[in-house]
């Protein structure tokens, strides 16, 4: 079969877990208006080099708006970065319908559905992990991944088919894979990384500079 965007999508009421999808419907139940759906791949026009992989969408973040990062404190910091290292253009309104534009580059996660408490359990993360290869699959120029938080590394490089303990998550680590892509990782920009002081804005800035020098 051949590789395809089209396989790497999951469909918005996808059933393939029935304890997301009780609670995607449970919330659909409470606010109607939301996007309640498995979450699809926010992508600038094509060629695409660089696919950044978040864990799960946030329930009133992606999971409200249906894009990957926003409307929650994550793309308060993510997607400023993205337009500071060039990687995006336009204005960030927290909203689908703003002026945002994303520049050779992809923005998913790991599990496409809103999980309870933000923690997908480790089947549904390797069920979800069969659309995260396929998108991988589908980009013929990709070369450069970068991986929010230990759950996207990990389940990143299952899809890349490479073994965790040759490449420790760590943050701003730099893993040359088999297949001739390049794998960084960063804590993930959630609120409580950086409320904590585990990840600063300098600390994030400086994995997206070595990602654009990569890229240059």
């Amino acid at each position: 079969m051949p590789h395809t965007a089209s396989l790497a999508e999951p469909p918005s009421d996808c059933t393939l877990c029935p304890r997301l999808v009780a609670f995607r419907q449970s919330n659909a139940a409470a606010e109607p208006a939301w996007y309640n759906g498995a979450v699809p791949s926010f992508a600038a026009p094509d060629p695409i080099r660089f696919l950044i992989v978040g864990l799960a969408p946030g329930l009133q973040g992606a999971n409200k708006t249906g894009r990957p990062f926003t409307g929650d404190y994550a793309g308060d910091l993510l997607y400023p970065t993205l337009k500071e290292f060039e990687f995006a253009a336009g204005s960030y309104g927290a909203r689908k319908d703003d002026a945002l534009e994303l520049r050779e580059t992809m923005i998913t996660n790991a599990v496409r559905c809103v999980p309870p408490a933000n923690k997908p359990t480790a089947a549904e993360i390797k069920t979800c992990r069969t659309f995260l290869q396929e998108r991988i699959r589908s980009l013929p120029q990709l070369r450069v991944i970068l991986a929010l938080g230990r759950v996207a590394h990990d389940s990143t490089l299952s899809a890349l088919n490479q073994r965790r303990s040759a490449h420790p998550f760590g943050h701003a680590a730099r893993h040359e894979t088999d297949n001739g892509l390049v794998l960084y990782d960063s804590y993930h920009c959630s609120r409580y990384n950086t409320n904590t002081g585990r990840l600063t804005t300098e600390m994030f800035h400086a994995v997206f500079r070595a990602i654009r020098k990569e890229l240059t």
